[in-house]
């Protein structure tokens, strides 16, 4: 398969890109015009497709659509042919299978224990070893997402409620997630069991709601009630009264929880707050470290925009050096439709930001970032910077340098990509960019941000692998030679 470069591919090849968001609401007559809302303030979280299930009562109703949650849920004929008090949905960003709309979810299925539509965050670490054990038993497989091999699993539980055959299911799964499933009757959430992805609980009008991110149950006006715990999973059903039944079922044996810490550094939006801490305060105080931790002399902190930018407000307020936005961002960039040539792949960065050159001309700049992936952005911001005329230009990143590749859900480069592993000194590395100086933050001044306390090196607080090589699970799909990945799928438009 020949593959063209296009300027999407230049611009965002350097990025983290998000995971995935799930959203989901039992009892409400709006069921799937909430879900629509949540999806859409959980769009940063996945870009490629989105999808919805909801219930009636008699029927299951699904939409899925590749694209945004705006571009296809803002229609009222859409929502019309979503009817029920009952709704689940999820935004995708593919970290396993193709972007194929058969892989978006929610997937559903028919089973002996009736209908029932599943959708996760994250990722499975065990999900092609299982894959391959259904297959050798005669499982056939439609799509290439992991989600699938859940709905095998349940579909073959000898558990007897829809409820215990997901317990059953989830409880042969590895990795990161967060999953919920609707039933005809349910609507049931899930963690992994040390919570590396986030899902909380809310409420509205006295209907639970289950979400990746609070910032999702802000926009409908519901109340947060509490995070779901590491692996715990929380049932709801609507009797034949209509009241809800909840119940949570926590597991025997439980660890300490080990969110990930890129969820603070750069998924999450600011506005939410994650395992209890707010997000734009984690970010602020990972800039008032770094300033601690790397001062240099300069005569404005400019945030790369958007990730960085809390973290800079935080240097400027420790270091005292103004707070300025040198570059401006371009919200409306879009898929282009101008032929990718070279000269137009130069362009680069610059179709997303621009350098504000009354800010920028004689000064010297700290650049202050949330991450840095492979670098390859990091250049162009640099000399774009200095064609506006900087003196000098600092970096400073907000995070730690990145390793490792992740495994639970988040889209990272081969290790001998990643920029970290090219380069045996800061300086070597600043020299790459370009910069005048280079640092990052320590990892236990990234602790100290989030959670108060460095590192506990005998029983790290957080997920942080991708920064240490401390997985905090098995690999045995990579442990497996034999499990390289291999889909052949039929090729289809759909």
């Amino acid at each position: 398969m020949t593959h063209s470069l296009s300027i999407e591919d230049d611009i965002d090849g350097d990025t983290l890109h998000e995971e995935c968001g799930v959203f989901g609401i039992l009892g409400h007559p709006d069921a799937a015009t909430l879900t629509a809302l949540g999806l859409h303030a959980l769009q940063h979280r996945g870009q490629e497709a989105a999808g919805i299930v909801s219930f009636d009562g008699q029927r299951f109703h699904s939409e899925r659509r590749m694209g945004l949650v705006g571009d296809h849920y803002t229609d009222p004929a859409t929502l019309a042919r979503l009817p029920g008090d009952r709704s689940m949905g999820h935004v995708r960003y593919s970290t396993t299978g193709e972007t194929i709309l058969r892989n978006v979810q929610p997937l559903f299925a028919e089973l002996e224990v009736g209908g029932i539509a599943i959708a996760h965050n994250g990722n499975f670490t065990n999900g092609l070893t299982m894959r391959r054990q259904l297959i050798a038993d005669g499982a056939i497989f439609q799509a290439t997402s992991d989600t699938e091999v859940v709905l095998h699993l349940i579909a073959r539980s000898k558990q007897a409620s829809s409820s215990d055959r997901f317990i059953d299911a989830i409880r042969q799964m590895e990795g990161g997630y967060s999953m919920l499933a609707m039933t005809r009757t349910k609507l049931i959430a899930a963690r992994d069991p040390i919570g590396i992805r986030p899902l909380v609980m809310g409420e509205l009008d006295g209907k639970p709601i289950f979400c990746s991110e609070t910032c999702a149950l802000d926009i409908i006006g519901a109340k947060y009630v509490r995070d779901i715990e590491n692996g715990e999973v929380v049932i709801c059903e609507i009797q034949p009264d209509g009241s809800i039944t909840i119940d949570a079922r926590k597991p025997e044996v439980s660890k300490p929880e080990r969110l990930c810490l890129f969820e603070y550094v750069y998924f999450a939006r600011p506005d939410s707050v994650v395992g209890g801490r707010n997000v734009y305060v984690t970010r602020r105080n990972m800039g008032i470290n770094l300033a601690r931790e790397a001062p240099v002399e300069a005569d404005v902190v400019v945030p790369v925009p958007d990730g960085g930018t809390p973290a800079a407000i935080g240097y400027a307020q420790e270091s005292g050096i103004p707070f300025e936005l040198g570059i401006i961002r371009n919200h409306y960039v879009g898929r282009t439709f101008i032929e990718p040539t070279q000269q137009i792949r130069a362009f680069g960065v610059k179709l997303k930001h621009s350098a504000n050159r009354a800010i920028i001309e004689g000064k010297r700049v700290i650049l202050v970032d949330d991450s840095i992936v492979r670098g390859t952005t990091s250049v162009k911001i640099v000399q774009m910077i200095r064609e506006a005329g900087a003196r000098e230009v600092h970096i400073r990143v907000a995070s730690p340098m990145i390793f490792h590749p992740d495994f639970y859900g988040i889209d990272t480069p081969d290790a001998e990509k990643l920029l970290a592993n090219q380069y045996k000194s800061l300086k070597a590395m600043g020299d790459f960019i370009g910069v005048d100086s280079l640092a990052f933050l320590s990892i236990d001044g990234l602790y100290r941000a989030v959670g108060g306390a460095p590192r506990d090196n005998a029983q790290p607080q957080f997920t942080d692998h991708y920064f240490t090589g401390d997985y905090p699970t098995r690999l045995l799909d990579r442990e497996s030679t034999s499990n390289v990945r291999k889909l052949s799928m039929l090729a289809s438009n759909g």
